[in-house]
């Protein structure tokens, strides 16, 4: 029942019931009420990744990105401090598993583990759980606007991590440096003035003659040079990119088993 379509009398009257419940009457309310437990009893469809008598790993209907798993608690609870020490301990396991999955079978950069707890927090459901993301660069997902450090440190360290990252996995996947636009670029090399004996040999030699600054802008040789590295990576790197299609519901449910 829907406490939204409810009169004010008969919201009244459930108000009251619920505070004369004993807490394992309570709890069964709350079951009965609960979407997800209804997922896990199987009154209600879902695409299953993963399930044990303790947890049940589903697709989300509404995910933020392709291959979203939430990961459920199948005894009933609301925020995370209801949960039992050794319970919430293995569910973390169970998401650092689910994690290799994502990161192995769909080919994502990375993933992230989160869970909002409360309402303060974001929580909309009335049922724990640990939400499991895949990541690819530049998605957007969860993006916050401000940035603690500069675009040329985040280059580096994202470069190193991610080779890190990609030798843990074992892929054989070179990564691309990021190199910092160098202001260099923009500026023009300055030869300096030939002195007045250097002129004059000039001349004896009928060298063509050019007085002032000689000025040689590197900008074209810089951008042709990455040019050529990104493409020669990009090559080399043409095994790993998956398809790009679009998957089902199914498709991606079926990888993880």
């Amino acid at each position: 029942m829907d406490p939204q379509q409810l009169s004010e009398e008969q919201r009244k009257e459930m108000e009251e019931k619920i505070k004369n419940m004993s807490p394992e009457e309570l709890l069964e309310f709350q079951k009965q009420q609960c979407i997800f437990c209804q997922i896990i009893s199987g009154k209600i469809p879902s695409k299953k990744i993963y399930e044990d008598d303790k947890v049940l790993a589903i697709l989300d209907i509404n995910p933020a990105a392709k291959g979203h798993i939430l990961l459920l608690p199948k005894e009933h609870y609301a925020i995370m401090p209801q949960i039992p020490e050794k319970e919430i301990g293995n569910m973390f396991v169970i998401a650092k598993r689910m994690s290799k999955l994502i990161l192995k079978v769909l080919k994502v950069s990375g993933t992230n583990i989160f869970v909002a707890n409360g309402l303060a927090a974001g929580q909309k459901a009335q049922h724990f759980m640990i939400h499991i993301i895949p990541r690819k660069e530049g998605d957007g997902i969860l993006e916050a606007e401000g940035k603690l450090i500069d675009e040329e440190m985040r280059g580096k360290i994202k470069s190193l991590i991610e080779e890190k990252f990609n030798e843990l996995l074992g892929v054989k996947k070179k990564v691309l440096q990021v190199e910092a636009e160098s202001s260099d670029e923009d500026k023009e090399v300055e030869e300096p003035e030939e002195t007045e004996k250097e002129g004059e040999e000039r001349k004896e030699k009928k060298k063509p003659s050019k007085k002032g600054k000689k000025k040689i802008n590197k900008k074209k040789v810089v951008k042709e040079k990455k040019e050529k590295k990104k493409k020669k990576v990009e090559e080399e790197n043409d095994d790993d990119k998956d398809d790009g299609g679009d998957a089902s519901l199914d498709d991606i449910a079926n990888l993880f088993k």
